[in-house]
């Protein structure tokens, strides 16, 4: 089969009839890639659901809740570099068929499990074939448009990922209130079928004419550094004591064998994680921009959910209203996000986006039970705008970093670090959350019998539904479980704060400010091309 590659000695290196097609193609690409970000976004809304006993729920803790999460997030950071090589192997359409039929079989799954340990495996399963959908669906993008078209293309394929934030905790509000808790992941069922009907009508299949080779023992190693860690970070949270010695020594165990890794990637003539990209400033800059923003805005959506529904009692469809501001402004800005990045450069843009970030995270620091909803509202949007002002510009420079051939590791590398930024995320600011909770609540705990007090300190669905259990005896509890929580989050929202300002002074520092020259006329152009 002819490739983009085939085609560079002529004037265009896209075949003339994938190139009439291309819009169509990125059309069916976004829909691939919306199971995959609404996956975890429904989650965020059910969350809730799944803590609560049976039948309604699963009676999850708040560490199993992490565990549901991050089995998912740390599967498919692990696997996605090996994943792209794959698919630059033996063919991106290849990869992302079988990635969505993994994907689609590990969601009916999911949605039939009962219990939190079967639940954890088949996201396990899910995240695999998600391992394999994401970063094809990009690199499949990268060799259907020319060059001065992938800005706009990549802001509209980003601008999906904002679509399928929004549509996620709708959707799955909208299920909860109608069917069981196990819907919000069924849905992604019928979205799969379509979407491999289409696949297969319409994307074409290109492969890398010199791929690399498979890495069994990075990607071996790299999953276990990082199994190890967030398990230890996480059961630092559940204890509220991170000096624990089994603690201590799951986290310096993840560390040295995520050390070990590094070492072996830089000695291995086919590394899973080629190290020497790394030696490009502005590469560095753009991965760890992307690392920070989803190190703090997964730990801020993890107790978000619980502060709408729990604190402010919210329904789940509701609480996914109110997070809609957050997507529509990444639908709004995301694809203009580009014109911003021509008239400011990458830094003023990427900075200014990561400020933005850290002073909305800062105001979670002061919203109390009776916070004016409106000025969630506002917070929520501007949090959206400047992610989408962060992410689209990253994107464009990590993405034409690399060959056009290479597009599957350019891509591979990019989701790893946003994933293993979310996972980290969730795993230290959701153990920041549960051991600074845990710590305000245990004085108000001595009433209940001892055998109960462990269980009801593990986070605020537990202290309440060990209330609710205790009837009116339990009504006093229900206070300062909500003032204990609101402490928390504002301890949790400080420390994401300080992670979206040390990503501002990171890109500030490294990223490129705005091109003159010869070289801005060339962009220029290019932007032109672009808009058109």
């Amino acid at each position: 089969m002819t490739t983009p590659a085939d085609n560079a000695g002529s004037g265009s290196r896209i075949p003339e009839a994938v190139h009439r097609r291309r819009w169509a193609i990125l059309g069916v690409l976004m829909l691939s890639l919306l199971i995959v970000v609404l996956d975890n976004s429904i989650l965020n809304v059910a969350i809730k659901t799944i803590s609560t006993p049976a039948p309604t729920g699963l009676g999850a803790t708040q560490s199993e809740l992490e565990w549901a999460i991050n089995a998912y997030t740390l599967v498919f950071a692990g696997l996605l570099f090996t994943a792209g090589l794959i698919g630059d192997r033996i063919g991106r359409k290849k990869v992302l068929l079988a990635g969505l039929v993994v994907f689609g079989l590990g969601s009916a799954l999911a949605a039939e499990s009962g219990s939190p340990g079967e639940l954890i495996a088949y996201r396990a399963l899910m995240a695999l074939g998600a391992a394999f959908v994401m970063p094809a669906t990009l690199a499949v993008l990268m060799n259907v448009f020319e060059r001065e078209e992938q800005p706009k293309a990549i802001g509209i394929w980003a601008g999906g990922v904002g679509l399928a934030i929004a549509i996620g905790p709708i959707t799955g509000g909208l299920l909860l209130e109608h069917f069981w808790w196990g819907s919000v992941f069924f849905v992604n069922v019928p979205i799969v079928i379509v979407a491999v009907a289409l696949m297969v009508w319409l994307v074409p299949d290109s492969r890398d004419p010199r791929p690399g080779r498979v890495d069994p023992v990075g990607v071996v190693l790299s999953v276990v550094g990082l199994v190890l860690l967030v398990y230890g970070i996480i059961k630092g949270g559940e204890l509220a004591d991170f000096t624990n010695p089994t603690v201590l020594s799951t986290i310096v165990a993840g560390l040295v064998v995520l050390v070990v890794f590094v070492w072996f990637e830089k000695r291995s003539s086919h590394p899973s994680l080629d190290v020497t990209y790394f030696r490009n400033k502005v590469f560095s800059a753009a991965m760890a921009a992307i690392a920070l923003v989803f190190f703090a805005l997964m730990g801020v959506t993890f107790f978000s959910v619980f502060y709408l529904q729990s604190v402010r009692g919210y329904t789940p469809l509701q609480s996914g209203l109110l997070m809609l501001p957050l997507a529509v402004a990444q639908m709004i800005f995301a694809p203009r996000a580009r014109l911003v990045v021509d008239r400011f450069g990458n830094k003023a843009t990427t900075t200014a986006g990561l400020l933005l970030l850290a002073a909305m995270l800062a105001a979670f620091a002061g919203f109390e039970a009776d916070t004016p909803i409106w000025v969630l509202e506002a917070v929520f949007f501007l949090m959206g705008t400047g992610m989408a002002h962060i992410m689209t510009p990253t994107s464009v420079v990590i993405m034409q970093a690399l060959p056009r051939e290479k597009a599957g590791s350019a891509s591979a590398l990019s989701n790893t670090f946003r994933q293993v930024g979310g996972a980290l995320g969730i795993a230290v600011l959701g153990s920041v959350l549960s051991a600074a909770y845990r710590s305000d609540i245990e004085d108000k705990l001595v009433l209940l019998p001892a055998g109960v007090r462990d269980k009801a300190g593990e986070s605020i669905e537990a202290t309440l539904g060990i209330a609710a259990r205790l009837g009116p005896r339990g009504d006093a509890l229900v206070g300062p479980a909500n003032d204990a929580f609101l402490h928390a989050m504002h301890v949790t929202a400080l420390c994401g704060t300080v992670v979206a300002v040390i990503g501002a002074v990171v890109v500030a520092v490294f990223l490129p400010g705005r091109p003159s020259g010869p070289r801005k006329g060339q962009e220029e152009q290019e932007l032109v091309a672009a808009v058109e």
